[in-house]
């Protein structure tokens, strides 16, 4: 949207929960990494900056949210209880 708040533009228009949206730090190629229940738990989700291109990073029955980029943009830090207890993952984003 336009600083003044016009021009807003929705990004994502599922029924699930679409959240904690985190940017990717490459300017050449913008990114927005995020978190969604849309398949039924909590999975990381990456799209383009303008809403195109979708795809699920994480499918795991465990949750897994709060998407953090590594600077140079290559990485994912993720919090997933996979393993039980709330832990820190990092998955290579291609």
């Amino acid at each position: 949207m336009a600083a003044d708040g016009t021009d807003l533009k929705k990004l994502t228009d599922h029924p699930a929960m679409d959240f904690w949206p985190a940017w990717s730090p490459d300017g050449r190629r913008p990114r927005i990494a995020f978190t969604s229940n849309r398949d039924g738990n909590y999975e990381i989700y990456l799209m383009n900056s303008d809403g195109t291109g979708l795809r699920n990073l994480t499918n795991h029955p465990a949750q897994d949210n709060s998407a953090a980029w590594t600077p140079d943009g290559k990485n994912i830090a993720f919090v997933s209880n996979r393993a039980g207890g709330s832990d820190v993952y990092l998955l290579e984003v291609k």
